[in-house]
């Protein structure tokens, strides 16, 4: 365990990242659809082939929601200079993505991003992190999304110096959370193949851990070979959620949480599972060769399409 005195948390909430600033263009957002596996399956499914071509252009391809979880990817690297906090970034987990939507992303765009600290929780073996990102088109100053990543930071915790554990919250009443998945039998459920490839094509939208493509870090790191990006697999889930229950309509997406619980290995086949109480969709996504629970969450819709 990291030394205590390290820690310090006044200073660690007080902190304010560096503003930044994500370009991106219509080949940005079609390449990411491609690492979340659109028309993996079929080339010619008109569901899917909105995120990677139109007829009128690629300046009129669709993005998917999940796209916005690139704009907090930058942010990532700043924890390590956060004064106060001090830990081996090897140690580092995603644990949590949340995203709120205000409109449509555009299929290009300049994004103008700021962030802050929105949490911090001494868990004794480990401190839990969270970050929120808020993101505006730059030339309107108009808001796109919220972010906000929760990472657990191993070895770093038992800084609290009363018998209390710290905990903070900059706004506890909409800090995410995830429900309980029912008993019941889903609404639907879609079963999907990754590739082999997957994390190689969704590494080049930004996040080039070599954890997702070097063997021998993969292998340092406790695992038989690289694997599949978190944010991947979540963008895989909502695809299916979105297939499955939005009728193919993106746009109904107005708020995703996902907490990650174990690694998928490129190639293994995903079960997305959905259930549906009123606008919100509960989901829970297993790897089929292992039986393993490796995502659960929510999404929650604007409305409901008129077949269901």
């Amino acid at each position: 365990m990291a030394d205590a005195s390290v820690i310090d948390p006044e200073q660690i909430i007080s902190y304010k990242f560096p503003e930044r600033t994500y370009t991106y263009t219509e080949r940005d957002a079609a390449l990411y659809a491609l690492g979340v596996g659109a028309c993996a399956k079929d080339a010619l499914d008109r569901s899917e082939l909105k995120y990677v071509y139109h007829q009128d252009g690629q300046q009129s391809i669709q993005v998917l929601p999940t796209f916005a979880a690139l704009f907090s990817l930058g942010f990532t690297s700043y924890i390590s200079d956060i004064p106060g906090l001090q830990f081996d970034p090897r140690l580092l987990l995603h644990g949590q993505q949340y995203i709120e939507i205000y409109k449509p992303l555009p299929s290009s765009g300049c994004i103008q991003n700021t962030g802050s600290i929105s949490g911090l929780h001494d868990k004794g073996k480990a401190t839990i992190l969270e970050t929120e990102i808020v993101s505006y088109d730059k030339e309107s100053g108009e808001p796109l999304c919220l972010n906000r990543m929760s990472v657990y930071l191993r070895g770093t915790g038992g800084f609290s110096r009363s018998s209390r554990p710290y905990s903070y919250s900059k706004n506890p009443a909409s800090q995410s959370s995830t429900p309980k998945i029912p008993k019941g039998q889903p609404f639907a459920f879609y079963e999907e193949s990754t590739l082999p490839s997957q994390a190689l094509i969704y590494r080049l939208s930004g996040d080039y851990n070599p954890l997702h493509s070097d063997p021998v870090v993969a292998q340092i790191a406790g695992f038989s070979r690289p694997i599949l990006h978190g944010l991947c697999t979540l963008g895989i889930a909502v695809r299916a959620i979105i297939r499955c229950v939005c009728s193919g309509n993106p746009n109904m997406i107005k708020t995703i949480s996902g907490r990650f619980f174990l690694h998928v290995y490129p190639g293994e086949t995903l079960i997305t599972e959905m259930w549906l109480e009123g606008f919100r969709v509960l989901y829970q996504v297993t790897v089929k060769e292992r039986n393993r629970t490796v995502l659960s969450g929510f999404v929650d819709l604007s409305h409901l399409p008129p077949s269901l």
